[in-house]
């Protein structure tokens, strides 16, 4: 057997195409072809069917790649282990988290760490496939890349460190012109006379997501994105209604929150890495930044700032 040909085996099982394959490896499709089929004809099984929508794992595929999890994570993690271990800095540190937690959590109160850790490299990856709502893929480790990982739901993988960090709440959003023209909806049922800005089919249904595939049964739908910057922006535009984080909707001057946590619900965020990395100081010193950010902006992320500034009694005017 040619062992490199599990390299390849590996990369398709991840990207579920030979493209996606051969742009992680930086070869052709041809190429990847071939290794794949060497693969097989060696160990005299079929790994993939083929189908028209990509590549999906057979039975002995799934066994193959169950083997080849823990070798790939050792291999995949040398290059950070030995660099952990060299002289001078504190270290470099990959975390993978989505879009919006990288923006308005984590680079919003990194100023302070950094001060604190001058000569250690923090380097944030919004990989979707890491940071995305739902049960990370076992296919393609998620931890492969990246020492540390956030994810909005519970992970399903077994050598690793989990810690639950706190729920994101979500809030349905429009703006106050698209109201004043549509009206205020003060209950579900009044959702059916609006346009819904909402996520992509299949996205994994849980809090917000679950909520707006019962609201989308009767209400029309003008666009679906699993990207908050384009919702918040479709939504800014008077597209309609759309669910967004609360710590991102509320902050926005140009939209007006119509229901809270309390209707879409929340997803929940983990913290996440491998248990030998753990042990490593400038990687513990990360885990500990990002809890630490949770903390302080525990309020924002389960959008209870909007209900204090709402129950806040108006200043009266001294005459």
């Amino acid at each position: 057997m040619n062992w490199d040909d599990l390299r390849f085996f590996l990369a398709v099982a991840g990207a579920g195409s030979l493209s996606g394959a051969g742009q992680q490896l930086g070869v052709n499709t041809t190429t990847v072809l071939r290794r794949v089929a060497s693969l097989e004809d060696d160990l005299g099984a079929r790994l993939f069917e083929r189908e028209r929508t990509g590549y999906r794992l057979t039975a002995a595929g799934e066994k193959l790649v169950e083997a080849l999890e823990p070798v790939d994570r050792r291999l995949s993690a040398l290059p950070r282990d030995f660099a952990a271990t060299g002289e001078g800095a504190e270290g470099s540190v990959r975390l993978a988290a989505g879009e919006t937690v990288a923006a308005f959590l984590l680079a919003a109160e990194y100023p302070a760490f950094r001060r604190e850790h001058p000569g250690l490299e923090l380097e944030i990856l919004t990989d979707p496939r890491l940071a995305a709502i739902g049960q990370a893929p076992r296919i393609g480790n998620p931890l492969k890349d990246v020492d540390i990982a956030i994810r909005l739901a519970r992970p399903t993988q077994g050598d690793m460190l989990m810690r639950k960090l706190g729920d994101m709440a979500y809030g349905l959003y429009a703006a106050p012109a698209y109201l004043d023209a549509r009206g205020r909806p003060l209950q579900m049922q009044e959702i059916a006379a609006h346009d819904l800005i909402g996520f992509p089919r299949g996205e994994t249904p849980l809090g917000p997501v679950w909520w707006f595939s019962r609201a989308e049964k009767s209400a029309r739908i003008a666009l679906r994105s699993s990207s908050v910057s384009a919702r918040l922006e479709a939504a800014r535009q008077g597209l309609g209604l759309t669910a967004l984080p609360c710590m991102v909707g509320d902050v926005e001057d140009g939209l007006e929150r119509v229901f809270g946590p309390d209707t879409l619900g929340s997803l929940e965020m983990w913290l996440m890495t491998r248990n030998d990395l753990a042990q490593l100081a400038h990687v513990r010193a990360v885990m500990e930044f990002v809890v630490d950010a949770v903390k302080r902006r525990r309020s924002r992320l389960e959008g209870r700032d909007h209900e204090v500034r709402e129950l806040m009694p108006r200043p009266r005017p001294n005459h």
